[in-house]
């Protein structure tokens, strides 16, 4: 189900008037209603996303494994670690365009936005503390006073943190990468460019479908005969969804190595390696194995493409930067 979005506007100088709802992106997923956010409450989302308060020592900040630099994702670690050093499963995704989700995490099992931060929260590999605890810190704090501008509570429920945290993360809008600037008519792609995007087309795009570049199902990629992680079969408890993750956006994709659902391809040159080849286990999903056995030269092609994928302005834009530095 698709709910309508709020377009680009600049209606208050209390809203936060940019990045809001691309023109060319379809319908968000996620009920977005800007005109009724403030930049107040956007801004308390900020501060409690880059605060470690929210872990269970003051160590871990959701910023400590989503770094702006990297499209928020965790350059160059395979499995993030968590409080105490403690290692999860999973790599760490990027977190751009949220709105557009409609499920979260790898295997889907979080169906609404507002409700992904308790799972970092509360998860022993990654801050390790409970929603007790979380509200205990944040009432001694001086966000109590925040929260009760904003939301009129004199008492910080999960339900005001969750609505804060929400409100930032829905601001994490990528859509100005050059590919954007191509489709807007406003730049070209190089020579090589071009025979990448018309390889991308043929051989990725029925997965990675434009503008977000995922149709967000899932799909068993081929990478493994035998699964210890279940994927999509870990919620359903279905055996054709075993091996199954939800197909991620390529947005960034050259910010947010490594890759796969476990981080286990260091470039964008291993992945090729993994799609240009011609022997799959059968339980891979036919558009991975209809790819075929690709040259070197469509992997350089499909390199230069990717990286038309990058958007520097959301890597570097200082409103969605640390506010405590």
């Amino acid at each position: 189900m698709a709910f309508i979005s709020c377009k680009r506007s600049s209606t208050s100088d209390d809203l936060w008037k940019s990045p809001l709802i691309p023109e060319d992106f379809p319908e968000a997923f996620y009920p977005v209603d800007f005109d009724t956010v403030s930049q107040k409450e956007i801004q308390l989302g900020r501060e409690l996303f880059y605060d470690p308060i929210l872990s269970i020592d003051s160590t871990l900040s959701c910023a400590s494994c989503h770094n702006q630099a990297s499209a928020f994702a965790d350059p160059g670690v395979a499995i993030s670690p968590g409080v105490n050093g403690e290692l999860g499963v999973r790599n760490t995704p990027t977190i751009t365009n949220l709105a557009w989700h409609p499920s979260y995490m790898a295997d889907g099992g979080i169906a609404h936005l507002n409700l992904v931060p308790i799972a970092p929260i509360t998860t022993f590999f990654e801050m390790n503390s409970s929603l007790e605890g979380t509200m205990e810190r944040l009432n001694s704090s001086a966000y109590q006073n925040s929260f009760e501008r904003i939301y009129g509570v004199e008492v910080i429920r999960t339900k005001e943190l969750m609505k804060a945290l929400t409100a930032f993360q829905l601001t994490l809008v990528s859509d100005q990468s050059k590919w954007d600037a191509v489709q807007r008519g406003t730049a070209e792609f190089s020579a090589a460019e071009l025979q990448g995007e018309e390889l991308f087309m043929e051989n990725c795009a029925s997965c990675h479908v434009p503008p977000l570049f995922s149709d967000f199902t899932f799909a068993n990629n081929g990478i493994d005969s035998v699964f210890t992680d279940q994927g999509r079969g870990r919620i359903t408890g279905q055996a054709e969804d075993i091996g199954r993750f939800k197909i991620p956006s390529l947005r960034n994709i050259a910010l947010t190595f490594p890759y796969m659902h476990d981080g286990r391809f260091a470039s964008l040159n291993e992945v090729l390696e993994h799609y240009g080849r011609s022997n799959y286990d059968a339980s891979a999903d036919d558009r991975v194995i209809q790819i075929g056995v690709l040259t070197q030269d469509e992997k350089h092609y499909l390199v230069e493409f990717l990286h038309t994928l990058t958007d520097n302005a959301i890597v570097s834009t200082t409103k969605l930067g640390n506010p405590h530095e």
